[in-house]
């Protein structure tokens, strides 16, 4: 079954809340009016009430009862609605108003002791009309007789016929109220999700040429301002990694050209002309030094590529940093003292790692250190444990500054801080880029700084690594 959509769910919700507050609001207008119209007809029937028994009261005498009659008739001038009837206490009709349409109706025996001395109001169907009626028990003013019964009603066909009228119009306008607002709820639910959409019609445009584009943060609610910060981070990141990814393409393929050319060029030349066994041999040499550059790039790539991808897991051994420092000095000496430069070692400390790994790094940052230092000077490395308990391994060799634009790019691939500077075959262009994959496979932080005419790459292992 298909899955409802936020619109409809939203519209759903908000009218049936509308609905049932629509109609809880139409009931209590409905009541109050009603209430309203009950407390008025109380108002007369208790005032009528009070009139007869204030008569009644002033009864001293059998004879006091025959100005009755004319007494309530004159009082009912200007209440058509009113109607009165009065029972003795031998069941006589004392006084009945001309308009009490109620006189055939049974009355209870007054000489009855469990008669209520008051009773309703209730409405009673009297023919075509409706009354509302109060019956109440009040006593004469002449000694050893019982009390009277008086009936008060008033018409209620006005209220009647206004209750129907209003009953009708305010139940149409609260049907006309409920579509109304599903409507209106239809219509913000829609109009609230336009970023929604605007993020969703983003995304189905977006391809490797357009990712600069970005969701205006300005215009989104506050509501969706983190998904809207979120998404226009995605991007951000979709745009570097695009970028980075360009670039790399861009340097793999330039990287591979070089050896390939060089190899497509000796063996051109090689097969120019009939050769010596000798020569053939030395353009096998040659052609052996490029298949090596070859093979070690490949590796370096395929060894990034388990990177990226958290295939590399390392082991977790003692390594003694000092001790695989000297080892790397002891494989260095030669081409250290061929440059004239020194190696110096200040510290010791150990770590649990993976030993070819840690290795692998130390050698590529000894290599590059030695490569860009030059001849009477000395590269330095230094071992230690700060405060927070973790382990610090620098290394420093002195050399021409490098700008701060470019330091933060030192561990991309095949980056180089002078764009115009060939590689040699001494190396892959790799060798930081693997540096900080394994350094961050170890949980660790790599950077770079340049000041002073000296450039230093600090690795931090964290402190659970230390050993």
């Amino acid at each position: 079954m298909q899955t409802k959509s936020v619109t409809f769910r939203l519209t759903l919700f908000f009218s049936t809340v509308s609905t049932a507050v629509l109609l809880a609001v139409g009931y209590l207008v409905g009541s109050l009016v009603e209430s309203h119209f009950i407390e008025q007809d109380m108002h007369e029937l208790d005032g009528k009430t009070e009139l007869v028994r204030t008569i009644l009261a002033k009864v001293s005498y059998r004879s006091d009862l025959d100005p009755i009659p004319q007494l309530l008739q004159d009082a009912l001038v200007g209440h058509p609605g009113i109607s009165i009837r009065i029972v003795g206490p031998e069941g006589r009709t004392l006084f009945a108003s001309s308009d009490a349409v109620f006189l055939d109706a049974p009355m209870e025996d007054a000489s009855r002791t469990n008669v209520p001395d008051r009773r309703g109001p209730v409405v009673r169907e009297r023919g075509a009309h409706a009354f509302r009626e109060l019956e109440t028990m009040l006593p004469l003013g002449i000694a050893g007789i019982p009390p009277t019964r008086v009936l008060v009603a008033v018409n209620i066909d006005h209220q009647r016929d206004f209750m129907s009228a209003f009953g009708r119009i305010l139940w149409l306008s609260i049907a006309a109220g409920i579509l109304l607002t599903g409507v209106l709820a239809w219509i913000a639910a829609r109009r609230g999700l336009e970023p929604i959409r605007r993020i969703a019609a983003l995304a189905q445009n977006i391809s490797a040429s357009r990712l600069g584009e970005r969701l205006a943060i300005e215009t989104v609610p506050p509501e969706l301002f983190d998904l809207a910060s979120a998404f226009n981070a995605m991007l951000a990141r979709l745009e570097d990694s695009f970028r980075r990814l360009s670039e790399f393409s861009s340097d793999i393929a330039h990287e591979l050209r070089t050896p390939v050319g060089n190899l497509v060029t000796e063996t051109e030349v090689a097969l120019s002309r009939a050769r010596s066994a000798d020569e053939y041999r030395e353009v096998l040499y040659s052609n052996l030094e490029e298949y090596s550059r070859l093979s070690r790039m490949i590796g370096d790539m395929l060894f990034l590529a388990k990177a990226d991808n958290g295939l590399i897991v390392p082991r977790r051994e003692h390594v003694d940093l000092g001790a695989e420092t000297q080892e790397l000095f002891a494989f260095y000496e030669a081409f250290a003292e061929e440059k004239g430069v020194r190696l110096i070692l200040d510290g010791a400390g150990a770590i649990l790692g993976d030993k070819l790994m840690i290795r692998r790094a130390l050698s590529n940052l000894l290599s590059n250190a030695l490569r860009y230092t030059s001849s009477g000077n000395a590269v330095k490395v230094s071992i230690g444990a700060l405060e927070s308990g973790e382990t610090r391994l620098q290394i420093e060799n002195p050399g021409e500054p490098i700008e701060p634009q470019h330091l933060s790019r030192l561990f991309d691939r095949f980056y180089r801080v002078d764009a115009s500077r060939q590689k040699t075959g001494e190396g892959t262009g790799l060798g930081l880029p693997i540096t900080k994959s394994i350094v961050d496979a170890h949980r660790g932080t790599i950077m770079a700084s340049s000041e002073n005419r000296a450039t230093c790459i600090e690795i931090r292992f964290p402190a659970a690594a230390s050993g």
